[in-house]
């Protein structure tokens, strides 16, 4: 194939309202910016991508200012003129231009991705070495905060065959108080629905040893991240104590940490998330990673729209197992859209489109509606 000059790379943010306000153990998000990228390339194809981060800088190093003005001022004018049918000489050459920024990296190997997909007329799971399922199954996170309202919306999710996993913010509050909330919930659901909760580091490893006891030991089948990521001793000890596996997610920033933290048995589960690996390609090698060393899988989210949500999940369908599912849910927790077919949910899980490139198309009018001025 000839090549196909890159002529342009933008990066739009733009701000959609959520259904409700959505606790963590570091923020309450009130709404969700995206940072929307557009690359034109020569032969007039357009590859979209998208960089979603949440609560700013409260959760990582990069937020969607930052982002965008690093794509505009560096990464954008690396990538002009180069060729967009090589994905992979377009994202090595980023890495020298560039060090981090994953999560606008990943937006912007998503672009590349889509626009080769239309090129070639193959969905970007085909791409990615072909996928083995056209589905994945979703989990839901109840994070208002209120027992009651939180079961409520389980049962409702159950009903309606839209969720049955189902994940626990905590770690904000006092740890009492949390592991009640916990156990009256999952108490509440029985054996109807699997209950985990994502602690966000906001356990130091004394309250951890024994919250993930208690946890364990009342049907809780999964604990995200409970200490800070640096401890990564601590982690090692946890796990081997643990009734109930830990999972790293925010010890993971790079495929170098899964690396390390396979090493030192520092989790039995990893999420895997585009976006702090920087894109679809990349979250590959940490799943292989984990795979060498049998460790389970999960598929994260950092809570994006359509076009990140699709991104992750055409990676997520060529993986040989995700024992845990997925958390796929971003799109759901906004009220608006900005394409034109919103992805679709049916039966617990997520369908991944076979149409060319991510299989979405921008809606011109809604995007620049709620482009940030």
């Amino acid at each position: 194939m000839s090549q196909v000059l890159i002529e342009s790379l933008t990066a739009t943010i733009v701000d959609l309202p959520t259904i409700r306000p959505h606790k963590l153990a570091m923020h309450t998000m009130q709404k969700q910016s995206l940072v929307i990228i557009r690359l034109r390339c020569g032969d007039g194809i357009e590859g979209i991508g998208e960089a979603t981060t949440i609560g700013g800088l409260a959760y990582g190093n990069e937020s969607p200012e930052s982002i965008k003005q690093n794509i505009d001022s560096h990464l954008a004018p690396a990538l002009i003129g180069q060729d967009a049918a090589n994905v992979n000489a377009c994202m090595q050459h980023l890495d020298k231009v560039a060090k981090g920024n994953t999560f606008a990296k990943s937006g912007i190997e998503s672009a590349l991705l889509d626009a080769q997909g239309k090129r070639l007329g193959l969905p970007v799971s085909e791409l990615l070495g072909g996928r083995v399922r056209d589905s994945l199954e979703v989990a839901w996170t109840l994070a208002s905060g209120d027992t009651a309202r939180d079961i409520d919306e389980a049962q409702q999710m159950l009903d309606i065959r839209r969720h049955r996993l189902f994940k626990l913010k905590i770690g904000a509050g006092e740890l009492q108080h949390d592991l009640d909330h916990v156990i009256a919930i999952k108490r509440a659901l029985g054996d109807a629905a699997s209950v985990r909760v994502d602690v966000n580091q906001g356990w130091d490893e004394s309250q951890a040893i024994r919250a993930c006891r208690v946890l364990g030991d009342n049907g809780v089948d999964l604990i995200e991240q409970p200490i800070a990521r640096i401890n990564r001793a601590g982690q090692v000890r946890l796990s081997q104590r643990s009734p109930a596996p830990i999972m790293a997610d925010e010890s993971i920033e790079s495929v170098e940490d899964a690396f390390s933290l396979a090493a030192i048995g520092a989790a039995s589960v990893f999420a895997l998330k585009i976006a702090k690996n920087g894109g679809p390609r990349a979250v590959l090698r940490t799943a292989a990673i984990a795979e060498a060393a049998g460790i389970a899988l999960y598929g994260g989210t950092m809570l994006e729209g359509a076009i990140g949500t699709l991104a992750s999940a055409h990676a997520f369908v060529t993986l040989k197992q995700l024992t845990w599912g997925t958390e796929l849910f971003g799109p759901l927790l906004l009220t608006e859209e900005i394409v034109s077919e919103a992805p679709l949910y049916r039966d617990f899980a997520l369908q991944v489109p076979r149409t060319p490139g991510l299989g979405l198309t921008l809606d011109e009018e809604r995007l620049a509606f709620f482009a940030r001025k």
